[in-house]
């Protein structure tokens, strides 16, 4: 099977923005067959509209529908007028799954009103065009599709769940899919797979995330995904005996030499001592810069050894190998690397992206019920500043993850480094909207620095700052009574606290330590609703309501 899918409709159906989603969820190539003609002529389709005329026009597409039909794992978003042709539908039908993205007049006249690349609707009676080509086309489209869907609902998270759940198993699809992204209170969670994986998109500096059952002592696995003759392993004294052999093994069985760097424990050792001593052992062992370090352990580990690998002889190969919940949903994902400063949380670092990601969810089975608790802060962050599904999907499912279920837990945490993915994919260096995956955190971080690195973890300050923030947007008018409470109420039902320390006039001062914050403003990630935020300044008063609420003596 060729695994291909086509997009068919008329112009402004959402056929681009539909593949482009559809493809980064189902790891495939988008193609665009307007843009494969502008590349071959050198011209805009308007331009060949004007020179060569519609005619001409309809070959060259007929031609480039036949080339990037017959290629391989393809979303490809037709023309509008591809259908025309009787061999190029004869292609689309043979050769892949053809989806029609259909809407109204209406609503294609809305969308495509400003749009001066549309030849055909250059007229004085663009409505009526639109009328003529749907009476014309639409008997086409619906020959040649296998199944329809109604682009109306301007919102790619429902297209995108309505058609994940009518592809069939060729792409991972099924009945049973369908529910992970359902709007449903009660979805069901999809089956856990052995292994699957998921590709950050970077250009150059991409590299895939595999999440699966036992990878850790599958020679093939690590092998694959850790790079070079030379291998140093960084991890902690708790994580250490679970697992340094294990890996150990695998990567020595694949002819792989090992050093061990092995630390204290806790978020208090994420330090400048602790980074000095990965690279006292680094030169001591004579490593050079093809040796690969691998991050053994939670999010500490990860983000000290990325920031060692950023800085060690200007930059070596690293891999992630997060033994935590929330080092695998969240902090092994995006490049962000960095120590402590008495001062302030992760104010000292680098942006450097690992070669790979390796997460064994077998691992969360020797995990601390509160070390578990405090991962899933995490995951509800995800849902609740992006995905709405997913967070209804979370709320009921939440107990099933506190129990450490695998296939929800599986789920949660492919879900959760695709949302990340993506939002990494769009702003890697933070300069806008990764923002938003603070969430919670300038409160968190408050929390963490003011109570002493380590005293509280640092997923259970960001489950509370996440209530706290909550509580802000509805004091702004941002969020209703009901949706504050789900956020506390599912925060709460992951076992994390929903009541802040009392850290009195020092709340302020701590929180302007911030990397979000400008010009000497505190800036908040806010929720707008459930689903969506906004990053902004807040009136001293209600900030004051909030702390004055939310925390306790």
């Amino acid at each position: 099977m060729s695994g291909n899918i086509f997009l068919v409709g008329l112009m402004g159906a959402g056929k681009t923005t539909v593949g482009k989603a559809l493809a980064k969820r189902l790891n495939k190539r988008f193609v665009d067959s307007d843009h494969e003609i502008e590349a071959r002529t050198g011209a805009s389709i308007p331009l060949i509209f004007e020179i060569e005329g519609e005619a001409s026009f309809r070959q060259r597409e007929a031609e480039v529908i036949r080339d990037l039909t017959s290629q391989q794992d393809i979303v490809l978003a037709t023309g509008g007028g591809a259908v025309l042709n009787p061999q190029s539908r004869a292609y689309l039908k043979e050769r892949g799954t053809v989806i029609y993205l259909r809407a109204s007049v209406h609503s294609l006249l809305q969308r495509t009103s400003h749009d001066r690349n549309r030849p055909l609707l250059q007229n004085a009676d663009p409505r009526k065009t639109l009328e003529d080509l749907t009476r014309i086309r639409e008997p086409l489209y619906n020959e040649v599709a296998d199944f329809v869907i109604d682009t109306g609902r301007p919102n790619v998270q429902f297209l995108m769940q309505s058609i994940l759940s009518q592809l069939g198993p060729e792409f991972g699809q099924g009945e049973q899919d369908c529910g992970h992204h359902s709007s449903s209170r009660h979805a069901m969670t999809p089956p856990l797979s052995t292994s699957q994986t998921l590709n950050v998109d970077l250009g150059d500096r991409s590299y895939p995330i595999t999440i699966g059952q036992g990878l850790l002592g599958d020679k093939t696995v690590v092998a694959g995904k850790i790079p070079g003759k030379r291998v140093a392993i960084v991890t902690n004294t708790v994580v250490a005996p679970l697992y340094l052999q294990q890996i150990t093994a695998a990567l020595t069985a694949a002819g792989k030499q090992v050093v061990p760097i092995v630390l204290p424990d806790g978020e208090e050792e994420k330090n400048w001592a602790s980074l000095m001593k990965v690279f006292d052992v680094l030169l001591t062992e004579k490593c050079d810069r093809k040796t690969t370090l691998v991050a053994l352990g939670g999010g500490v580990i990860g983000d000290l050894t990325g920031f060692a690998a950023a800085a060690y002889m200007r930059g070596v190969p690293f891999v992630q190998v997060p033994t935590t919940l929330l080092s695998q949903v969240d902090s092994s994902v995006g490049g962000k690397t960095g120590i402590n400063h008495p001062l302030g949380k992760n104010m000292i670092g680098a942006f450097y992206q690992p070669q790979a990601v390796v997460a064994d969810t077998s691992t969360l089975n020797t995990l601390p019920a509160r070390e578990l608790s405090a991962g899933l802060s995490e995951v509800i962050k995800h849902g609740a500043i992006i995905d709405p599904p997913f967070f209804d999907w979370i709320e009921a499912n939440i107990d099933k993850l506190v129990k450490k279920d695998a296939a929800a837990l599986g789920y949660a945490i492919k879900r959760s480094c695709e949302i990340k993915s993506d939002v990494v994919r769009q702003d890697e260096r933070e300069g806008g909207l990764r923002a938003i995956l603070n969430f919670g955190h300038t409160f968190g971080h408050a929390i963490e620095a003011g109570m002493g690195y380590g005293v509280w973890l640092h997923g259970e300050a960001v489950g509370c700052g996440m209530v706290m923030a909550a509580d802000l947007s509805h004091r702004l008018g941002f969020i209703d009574e009901h949706a504050k409470a789900r956020i506390t109420a599912v925060v709460k039902a992951a076992g994390l606290p929903t009541v802040a320390p009392d850290l009195g006039e020092r709340w302020i001062e701590l929180m302007e330590v911030d990397k979000k914050n400008e010009g000497g403003q505190i800036k908040f990630i806010l929720l707008k609703p459930l689903g969506k935020t906004v990053i902004m300044p807040v009136p001293l008063d209600v900030l004051q309501q909030t702390l004055a609420a939310c925390t306790k003596a």
